[in-house]
């Protein structure tokens, strides 16, 4: 039985069902599992099988106190028909590499193949723990988190989801798919500040044990959607499995053989799910970390020193725009061989600090990283030559991805056959992409979309489609001193 723990040293032991429901520990770390599992399969056992199949397996895996029954009910529900691809992951070759594309479901982004079946974790949890309060579900966006998680919950019974997400800080098409959120119990707010004031903020909402006291008065307990929730990170491990398992199929490589995974992230908790793949036992050669001007976590693997104290940019990856990674916290735990008092010790320092350095210890660990970024010109140029070479259309993010694997080419001549995940739908991130591959302007976001779509022949994702069209039902714009009045107010 696989059991969970804080990284920051409590005491108390969680199931992953109480984890789940409480999304981050009492002592403010977060949830680890106290061991990695084994893959339960040979890769060979997996070839053929659909991706539901393989997600099963890998999240039973972790979450070992849901029966084989719970979890086959998460997984039909969360793997079906609502993804517009059959295989619900393609793994498309373009440019020399191996994109693992994971943006096909209802938001067109990779948040959705969590997201889809946290509700049904969630609520599965809420019954195994005879949960009667209702949850709500506080989450931080900077762009795509958010309109995943609104999409999850929307209407789920027994829950409230709250979203907040920077002010200007995210796409056209980003916003408008919050705030045209259908659902009774969703609630979309934008705050005056960028996703780190955002996420900062939520977290210091789940540590007031007096706010949390008083929500408990009126039938309410918090939780989280974003990636600090472990049933939010967890079911990311599936899709590195199933990736190599494709890559394996095809006769790309043998079984055994070691690949390179490159993601493009801001958080941290979509590389750490690759992490957790080679933990498992998919052979890993090296877990490339791609960066946008926000460069702390390149800056990070390459000194050592992890220091907020620097200029924040807007750019156009703006799922990136990122100081503060809050799934590193969990790497470094297990690099410092799951010691919370460290960890402790090196958040206290990012608190007060705003910096801090790792020993030796951890940079032993962190070898098997790489990190790089690509300025907002570079990742521009990569669509474009992509576009121009392999007519594959890629989304900003992908591009700063597949960027820093050029580079990482270039400066190692390594030439393991790399794996890169793919965000989002260029449809995303419509301005950038296509001015990107020569086209001209337009008067907005949406007819961004429309001028793509007639130069490329790509398929707009449904889910974005007249999103122009829906009315606006969420309206709210507040100062980050107010979210937890709004939260209040929500729930009510």
């Amino acid at each position: 039985m696989i059991s969970y723990k804080s990284t920051r040293g409590s005491k108390n032991i969680k199931t992953a069902a109480q984890a789940v429901i409480q999304g981050i520990a009492e002592d403010k770390g977060l949830y680890v599992p106290d061991s990695i599992p084994a893959l339960p399969k040979k890769i060979s056992e997996f070839a053929g099988k659909p991706y539901k199949d393989v997600a099963r397996e890998i999240i039973k895996a972790f979450f070992t106190d849901y029966t084989d029954d719970e979890m086959q009910l998460c997984v039909d529900g969360a793997y079906d028909e609502k993804f517009e691809e059959k295989e619900i992951v393609p793994v498309r070759k373009a440019g020399g590499a191996y994109f693992l594309e994971l943006y096909h479901g209802k938001t067109a982004a990779f948040k959705d193949m969590a997201l889809s079946i946290l509700p049904y974790l969630l609520t599965t949890a809420m019954k195994k723990e005879k949960e009667k309060k209702k949850i709500c579900i506080l989450t931080a966006t900077s762009g795509d988190t958010g309109k995943a998680a609104l999409e999850g919950f929307a209407d789920v019974p027994g829950t409230e989801i709250i979203v907040f997400f920077p002010n200007q800080g995210v796409s056209e098409v980003q916003e408008r798919q919050m705030v045209t959120q259908e659902g009774n119990n969703t609630h979309v707010f934008a705050i005056e500040g960028n996703f780190d004031d955002a996420q900062t903020g939520v977290k210091k909402i789940f540590n007031d044990t007096d706010f949390a006291e008083k929500l408990a008065e009126s039938g309410c307990r918090l939780s989280s959607a974003n990636s600090i929730n472990i049933g939010r990170l967890i079911p990311q491990v599936a899709y590195y499995v199933y990736g190599y398992v494709k890559l394996v199929e095809r006769g790309v490589i043998n079984d055994g053989d070691k690949v390179n995974i490159v993601v493009p992230t801001g958080n941290f908790g979509n590389i750490l799910a690759a992490y957790y793949a080679g933990s498992m036992g998919i052979p890993v050669n090296k877990f490339i970390c791609a960066s946008n001007e926000n460069k702390v976590l390149t800056d990070f693997f390459e000194t050592g020193v992890y220091d907020i104290n620097r200029e924040f940019y807007l750019t156009n990856s703006p799922s990136m725009d990122i100081l503060i990674s809050s799934n590193l916290e969990r790497l470094l735990y297990h690099l410092a061989g799951n010691d919370g008092e460290e960890i402790q010790s090196l958040m206290t320092a990012l608190d007060t600090k705003k910096r801090y350095e790792v020993s030796e210890k951890f940079k032993e660990g962190m070898k098997d990283f790489y990190g790089g970024f690509a300025t907002v010109k570079e990742t521009n140029e990569a669509i474009g030559e992509m576009y121009s070479e392999s007519g594959y259309l890629m989304d900003t993010h992908t591009a700063v991805a597949y960027k820093v694997y050029e580079d990482y080419v270039k400066e190692t001549g390594d030439e393991t056959p790399a794996l890169i995940a793919s965000t989002a739908s260029a449809y995303k991130f419509a301005d950038s992409v296509a001015h990107s591959i020569g086209l001209g302007d337009e008067e907005n976001g949406f007819a961004y979309v429309k001028a793509l779509e007639e130069k490329t022949g790509v398929r707009v994702p449904a889910g974005l489609k007249d999103l122009d069209k829906k009315p606006v039902r969420h309206r709210g714009v507040i100062e980050i001193g107010q979210m937890a009045e709004a939260v209040e107010d929500s729930v009510k």
